[in-house]
């Protein structure tokens, strides 16, 4: 029977049949209208491209949109459409071994592993998707929006935001490329030695070098030729308005002027979240000029190469005599593949997500200067059609019902959604009813699902919030809760990033950071990756860091243990201030 929970007088009615999941990891907020039909349409066409070339159970995930928020039911590959979860036991069972179709998949699940197919997929990525998608996102980015008269605006419109959608593609066609080997290693290793997650995914530091700074490779080119440029060096020293301080690095002679300029061409259009309603890295230079610097200082990561190997070593004597070659195989697998995470976003979704931004800006200015929007940024909350529509001289819809679509966006929160649309699902079944060729698919995938979404369930309290250990050590510092992009200009060196739940678009702020707290995520959570990267403690999963932990509170975060404890709040710090 179909449920429609009512959440403050408002009513979800689920979009169809099955249970529905509203989307935690990506989206915290109700989505832009302009982003819907990009991610609705790009996201499971790529993820079923994905997930038929590795002959896995699970087929996509179909997203949908209520009351702006997203929601998710898996798809089960030869379930019945509508079908929410995997067939009843018997069924599946039978479907596995008798259905000629899934018999075919079954198949192609074994050929990948056997024929470590990611291999092949990751020199496609590095010589034919990477370089195609970066040329792509290069020719559109030289168009200049604000060039364009009305009707060319409004084909670069159309045009920006199928780029989108096939960027989105892009980046959830190479999920299990991706993230498959390090699942197939995390099953076996956790199986063979009962290491947690987080001792285990220990050993993939330094693996994600993407994690380090958007665009890796011009970053430390950049920070090269400052190192060796004394008038780079007082450049980038110099107080006062950020973006002076790129334009007059971009403008030098020598190396710097040239490595500037090559930075921030990969960065400055680069949307930092998921939607076009978030600021790109051209629109906060503080940030990107602190990155700089962080950057020129040199790898706070460096020296960890020997704990590490005395990690490796350490676990691998744990593993059976007979298991230790396929320990070593799993391992070096897991390690060749880690880098794809982050790539796959930054160099097709976070771009063209971030130049579709771009000309839905543009459309915002010229909305707002015929008075039928109230500012640019809102021009967002517009369906494509309806945008067009507007430039186009219609008056629907008014810049009133904007400006409140606008509202709902900007400050509803995912309390103000139910979890689940309909009941949830039952649970996954038995491996035991999978066929032996499936088993291993279905291990690693299972580990990947408990270890990227599952939170801790430790209980939390007034002063201190308890969640996954995913990197040692104890640091202390002033708490900064983030709760989108916006907020990146807060951050200040050596702060404690505080925040819902991070991704590929957080790493151009990653190098200030003293560690990483969330309320989302497991040990193969983004934030996970890139504290490990770093070598700074960082505590995931923990549900409610962002309302425990005050803005600007001093904390002490045990990597080690899990925990997080407010040592001071802002007004305590306040006080002792003003005392004499």
């Amino acid at each position: 029977m179909k449920s429609e929970p009512i959440v403050n007088g408002i009513r979800f009615e689920a979009p169809g049949p099955g249970a529905w999941e509203i989307e935690r990891a990506h989206f915290l907020r109700p989505v832009t209208r302009f982003a819907v039909e990009p991610f609705t349409r790009g996201m499971p066409r790529g993820f079923a491209e994905g997930s038929a070339r590795y002959g896995l159970l699970l087929s996509h995930f179909q997203p949908a949109v209520v009351n702006g928020f997203m929601y998710s039911q898996a798809v089960i590959y030869g379930a019945p459409e509508g079908a929410s979860g995997p067939p009843p036991k018997l069924a599946l069972w039978l479907l596995l071994r008798l259905h000629p179709r899934m018999r075919a998949r079954i198949r192609q699940s074994r050929l990948a592993f056997e024929g470590k197919l990611w291999r092949e997929d990751l020199d496609r990525w590095d010589r034919v998707d990477r370089p195609r998608a970066t040329e792509e996102n290069l020719a559109f980015q030289a168009i200049d929006p604000a060039q364009l008269d009305a009707d060319a605006l409004i084909a670069h419109l159309r045009r920006a935001q199928a780029h989108m959608e096939d960027m989105i593609a892009l980046h959830h066609r190479y999920n299990f490329a991706g993230v498959l080997p390090a699942g197939d290693y995390l099953a076996h290793v956790t199986a063979w030695t009962g290491a947690s997650p987080g001792e285990a995914l220990a050993l993939l530091q330094g693996t994600t070098p993407l994690a380090k700074g958007v665009a890796t490779e011009e970053l430390e080119v950049l920070a090269r030729a400052l190192r060796a440029s004394a008038a780079g060096r007082e450049a980038l020293a110099r107080k006062g308005d950020p973006q002076a301080t790129l334009d007059a690095l971009a403008a030098l002679d020598g190396g710097v002027g040239p490595a500037t300029r090559a930075y921030l061409d990969l960065v400055r259009f680069r949307t930092l979240g998921y939607d076009v309603s978030d600021k790109t890295g051209g629109e906060l230079p503080d940030v990107l000029v602190r990155a700089i610097r962080a950057a020129v200082e040199g790898d706070r990561g460096a020296g960890a190469r020997a704990a590490i190997d005395a990690k490796e070593k350490a676990l691998r004597e744990r593993v059976p005599a007979a298991h230790r070659a396929q320990f070593d195989e799993l391992l070096g697998e897991a390690r060749r593949m880690n880098r794809l995470r982050d790539e796959r976003a930054l160099y097709s979704d976070s771009w063209g997500t971030g130049l579709a931004r771009r000309a839905v800006l543009e459309a915002g200015r010229r909305l707002a200067a015929a008075g039928k929007v109230d500012d640019p940024e809102h021009a967002a909350d517009l369906a494509l059609e309806e945008m067009i529509g507007l430039l186009r001289d219609r008056r629907a819809p008014s810049a009133a019902e904007i400006a409140a679509r606008a509202r709902w966006r900007e400050t509803a929160t995912l309390a103000d959604a139910p979890p689940w649309l309909n009941v949830p699902p039952a649970p996954p079944p038995p491996l035991e009813v999978f066929p032996a060729p499936a088993r291993r698919a279905a291990r690693a995938v299972d580990a990947i699902t408990q270890s990227v979404f599952k939170d801790a369930e430790e209980r939390n309290t007034d002063t201190a919030v308890r969640g996954l250990s995913i990197n040692e050590g104890v640091y202390e510092g002033t708490a900064r809760v983030v709760i989108g992009p916006d907020d990146f200009g807060r951050i200040q060196q050596g702060d404690v990033l505080v925040t819902r739940a991070t991704s590929a678009s957080f790493n151009v702020v990653l190098p200030l950071l003293g560690a990483i707290v969330t309320d989302r995520g497991g040990q193969l959570c983004h934030a996970a990756i890139v504290a490990r990267e770093y070598g700074i403690p960082g505590v995931v999963g923990t549900r409610e860091a962002t309302v425990t932990i005050p803005d600007g509170a001093r904390v002490r975060v045990d990597g080690a243990a899990g925990e997080v404890t407010i040592l001071g709040r802002p007004a305590d710090r306040r006080a002792q201030e003003a005392s004499p």
